[in-house]
């Protein structure tokens, strides 16, 4: 079992190392595309990206501990084998099986050749599911099946050329009937999908949901902090790809993000018509009470609620950069001055933090509190959406 058990705790790992890249992308694109955060479509993206990872790694671990695999084999080892459907002969070979006693039938069930043709429908079945969840209709098999001969063919590949290079020699064999296999299970699985796919949220719900929503102005809160945080990571990546690869300078770094701010959430805007780069990005636009450009003074009070607690955070970090000498009479006020500054740092984040989950619980019926400090409402870019 545990053969098994390594691969999938190694998908675990990599997953949660992937999803650490690819969570902002994903929710940019499933935003765009429609309009709203579709749990069960992350679901299905997501745990499709686990099910390639675990049955990449199924296939490929565990490893051998040299590059020089073939000092570990022989120097006749065949490294394939093209004799199609020879797992039904290897298990009624291997097995006990007396023809006249049907009862000495299920000793197949528990030979090794048996059990391995198995596995190789199964990794594949669930292939053919998410499968015919993207392609949607039963008449689209044939390019199931042709999808499921192709996946199955990189991993024999894979396999054959010892990870394309890294080994001398290939330390699995090139099977043509993990092919077959592999392909029958995706097959398999594209025609049996319907039933597994009955006890969930249907693509076609999804979409009609998509088609209500794009109907309304309304932008989700989600998509609303989402292009926030697109903003600050603008201002942020833009420091360590230029004054930041030269300086480790807190100081030079306050100062650069604040021009930083003062540029992405006022001055963009103002001459973008109430666009930044994240809200252009997710296709909505900020505008005053009756749909126009705020006016400058909006913007300014928009840009302010939203760096009052970057900067409080930075003069956090710009304090515990400071150390007096432990003999100086101000060493005690700056410790205490610290420990001041990070209680009430972590009050404010608590606060903003049950502040944003109860305007995201609301669905858009309340603003965030930088929107309506300034009087701004985020509305979808329409001409944008038609596009």
């Amino acid at each position: 079992m545990s053969v098994y058990i390594m691969p999938i705790q190694t998908a675990v790992i990599m997953f949660l190392l992937l999803s650490i890249f690819l969570t902002i992308p994903w929710l940019i694109y499933v935003y765009r595309k429609y309009g709203f955060l579709s749990i069960w479509a992350s679901i299905v993206a997501f745990s499709f990206i686990f099910y390639l990872l675990s049955a990449l790694f199924l296939v490929l671990l565990p490893l051998p501990d040299t590059r020089n695999t073939c000092a570990l084999q022989p120097s006749d080892t065949v490294h394939y084998s093209l004799a199609p459907f020879s797992f039904i002969t290897d298990t009624i070979n291997s097995s006990k099986i007396i023809w006249t006693q049907p009862v000495t039938y299920m000793q197949i069930l528990k030979q090794s050749a048996f059990l391995q043709a198995a596995f190789n429908i199964l990794l594949l079945l669930p292939f053919g599911v998410y499968l015919r969840y993207f392609l949607q209709n039963k008449r689209y098999w044939k390019r199931a099946l042709g999808l499921g001969v192709g996946l199955s063919l990189f991993f024999e590949i894979t396999q054959v050329t010892g990870i394309y290079g890294i080994y001398n020699c290939p330390y699995r064999i090139f099977d043509v009937d993990d092919l077959i296999l592999n392909s029958a299970g995706a097959l398999f699985g594209f025609l049996i999908a319907p039933m597994i796919l009955a006890l969930f949220p249907s693509k076609k719900n999804l979409l009609a949901k998509r088609d209500k929503i794009q109907e309304s102005q309304v932008v989700r809160p989600l998509a609303q902090l989402l292009a926030v945080f697109i903003d600050f990571m603008l201002v942020h990546v833009s420091w360590n790809m230029t004054l930041g690869l030269f300086t480790s300078n807190e100081m030079i770094e306050f100062i650069y993000k604040t021009a930083g701010f003062f540029v992405v959430y006022f001055i963009v805007p103002l001459v973008w018509d109430g666009r930044t780069a994240g809200t252009g990005i997710l296709r909505f636009e900020l505008t005053d009470s009756e749909g126009d450009v705020p006016k400058w003074q909006a913007m300014l009070k928009r840009m302010v609620a939203l760096y009052v607690p970057w900067i409080l955070s930075a003069f956090l970090n710009i304090l515990t950069a400071i150390e007096p000498d432990m003999d100086s009479e101000l060493y005690v006020y700056h410790v205490w001055l610290t420990m001041a500054v990070f209680g009430f740092l972590i009050i404010m984040w608590i606060v903003l933090f049950i502040h944003a989950a109860f305007v995201i619980f609301k669905k858009g019926k309340r603003t965030f509190y930088f929107d309506y400090a300034s009087g701004i409402t985020p509305r979808k870019d329409m001409d944008e959406g038609l596009k």
